[in-house]
């Protein structure tokens, strides 16, 4: 057993309570979307859901390799990569727009040969994008309202986000919003926020008329504004929150699983519900606040404003997308075909949330460890005059 402590001491690094949160959540998304894909387990693969259990399994093991190897990586080197990223970002983004795999109407995914895995760019436009800007705001805090900051920040948020929607309006709104954010935290005045929020409205509405996701949204609005008609979806998953009751019907017991589209992404936390009550469904909401104060306070101990903005930014960007997702489950919002981070059945996705979490947890790693370096040089002097 001490030996295992001494390991884990050693080897993770960063707020212990946020790595058990993580991991939490690895366990909950295993049993959850073991349970979802019976269905699916099924009509593909002939009743063999021990292979989506396995597939989910080993993706979420990578993912949490992933969350380590970032985690040891001194968060301030991702700043140096964040701009090379958003460059190699923007010809990815179009070449996924004009080449992609067309799933459900929109083209978000290339398929990487050899492994047959499909990849959505936004992961890596959205990771460099929050990067860039905690980067800039960070160096620039002095002269925050001049032209040279402003302008980068505006035409780099407004681009990658512009580009995002014209396949993914839901993630590059949430994105958008994820920068304003930013923005307010890093002291950026509310007169540009507002000249920021115009612009985004601009792009927007570019990325809509010229995007394949248009009538889409139009859609999805009007059927949410609709007090005569509940969409297909929407009324499956109150099924299964209402048959769920307080304390649920129990593990692998769903049966809207098998009428609701996605059951093991957009529509899992409507699962959850149904399988383990009201009781699930608040434990995980409260497992995704811990996680956002988690990020809080990795902030608050920061030393630089870098690491500071980085953290925030990661933070808000999953817990965000978590409550949307959550949020239209229970019928709050309109259908966005966002799946639930950190518990939906994913692919490359489940890579890029780890490696959001690793550099959360190297922030609060490198910060730590700096203010350990510090009290041993204030300590050292002392040490040394008692000995003399």
């Amino acid at each position: 057993m001490t030996f295992v402590k001494n390991w884990l001491r050693e080897n993770l690094k960063g707020d212990p309570i946020l790595w058990g949160i993580v991991l939490m959540f690895g366990l909950i998304s295993i049993a959850v979307v073991y349970s979802a894909t019976g269905t699916l387990a099924y009509k593909k693969m002939g009743g063999n859901t021990e292979y989506y259990l396995f597939k989910h399994s080993s993706l979420i093991f990578v993912g949490l390799a992933f969350v380590w190897l970032a985690h040891k990586i001194n968060y301030r080197y991702y700043a140096k990569l964040s701009q090379l990223a958003l460059i190699f970002s923007v010809p990815l983004l179009i070449y996924t727009y004009l080449k992609g795999s067309n799933i459900n109407e929109a083209s978000r995914w290339l398929t990487i040969p050899v492994i047959n895995q499909t990849f959505q760019p936004s992961d890596l436009a959205k990771l460099a994008l929050i990067s860039y800007l905690a980067s800039i705001l960070s160096k620039r805090q002095m002269n925050i309202e001049s032209k040279q900051t402003l302008i980068p920040l505006f035409l780099w948020s407004g681009l990658i986000c512009g580009l995002i929607a014209m396949s993914n309006i839901s993630t590059g709104l949430l994105l958008f919003l994820t920068c304003i954010l930013l923005m307010f935290i890093g002291r950026v005045p509310m007169k540009p926020i507002f000249t920021m929020i115009v612009v985004g409205a601009i792009f927007g509405t570019i990325a809509l008329t010229l995007g394949q996701r248009m009538q889409t949204a139009i859609s999805r609005i009007e059927n949410f504004m609709d007090p005569k008609e509940t969409v297909f979806q929407l009324e499956q998953s109150y099924i299964a929150i209402a048959t769920g009751g307080v304390v649920g019907k129990g593990p692998g017991q769903s049966d809207q699983r098998n009428l609701l589209p996605h059951p093991y992404s957009d529509f899992i936390y409507a699962i959850i519900i149904e399988e383990y009550g009201m009781i699930g469904g608040a434990f995980v909401l409260f497992l995704y606040l811990a996680f956002l104060y988690r990020g809080m306070v990795a902030v608050t101990n920061s030393l630089g404003a870098f690491g500071g903005l980085l953290s925030a930014g990661l933070s808000f960007s999953l817990v965000i997308q978590a409550m949307v997702n959550m949020g239209v489950a229970v019928g709050l919002g309109p259908i966005t075909g966002l799946p639930l981070p950190l518990l939906s059945m994913g692919g490359t996705s489940l890579i890029f949330t780890g490696i959001s979490i690793g550099i959360i947890l190297s922030v609060s790693r490198s910060e730590h460890e700096a203010k350990l370096q510090q009290q041993a040089a204030v300590n050292k002097p002392a040490n040394v005059l008692s000995h003399a």
